[in-house]
C-alpha cells in the first residue's frame, strides 16, 4: 500500500484506551502517533503489550496549535457531527493523519478547524477510542489496501487475486545527447 497514516488523540486521559490504540496503530501499521494535550504517561499503558512506544514514534504537542504534521499530511477528524462524511462513504487521502477526540467529550472546535476532512463511523452513540481507532485503520486498510473481491454469495473469493501488472518503465533525467540534438 502507498503513503502513510498516523493516529493521533487530543485530551486522551486514560491509559488503556491509550495503550490499545498505540497497539492498533503499531499492528495496522501507522508511521507514528501523535497526541495533542494528553494526560497521560505512555508507561502505564499497561494493554499495549507489543510495546509500541519503542517500535514506532509517538510525538507529543501542549496545544492544537504547536500539532505540526508533515508536508502534505491531511488532518482528519474522527467524530460525531452532522457535517462529518460516513466512514463507508469516505475516500482515505494517501497520506493522512487520522485524530480522535478524548473519552466523554469531543474534538476541540479549534482541532475540527484544522482537519480537512471529518469523518464519523456510523453508530447509534460514541464508542470507545480505541474501537474507533480501529475501525478507521481496518477501513483505511480495506479501501487502500489490494484484496481479492468479495464474492457474490457469503464465505471467502472464489477467485484468486489478479497478479499486479507493472506499467511501462519510465525513465527520468537528462535527454541522451542524439535526443538534444533535435530539440
Amino acid at each position: 500500500m502507498r503513503g502513510y497514516f498516523a493516529i493521533g488523540a487530543e485530551g486522551i486521559s486514560k491509559p488503556m484506551n491509550l495503550g490499545n490504540l498505540v497497539r492498533s496503530a503499531h499492528a495496522f501499521g501507522a508511521s507514528f502517533v501523535f497526541l495533542v494535550d494528553a494526560d497521560y504517561s505512555v508507561r502505564k499503558a499497561r494493554s499495549d503489550t507489543s510495546q509500541a512506544e519503542f517500535q514506532l514514534p509517538v510525538y507529543d504537542y501542549p496545544s492544537v496549535e504547536a500539532l505540526q504534521l508533515p508536508r502534505g499530511c491531511r488532518l482528519v477528524g474522527c467524530e460525531l457531527v452532522d457535517e462529518a462524511v460516513d466512514l463507508p462513504s469516505f475516500r482515505h487521502p494517501l497520506n493522512a493523519a487520522y485524530v480522535f477526540g478524548p473519552e466523554r467529550s469531543s474534538l476541540s472546535p479549534a482541532m475540527l478547524a484544522r482537519c480537512h476532512h471529518v469523518v464519523k463511523i456510523p453508530t447509534r452513540f460514541c464508542i470507545n477510542l480505541a474501537v474507533a481507532g480501529a475501525i478507521v485503520m481496518y477501513d483505511r486498510l480495506v479501501s487502500l489496501g489490494r484484496f481479492a473481491p468479495r464474492p457474490v454469495h457469503a464465505g471467502g473469493p472464489i477467485e484468486p487475486l489478479p497478479a499486479h501488472v507493472h506499467g511501462p518503465i519510465k525513465r527520468f533525467g537528462r535527454r541522451p545527447p542524439e535526443d538534444l540534438a533535435s530539440s
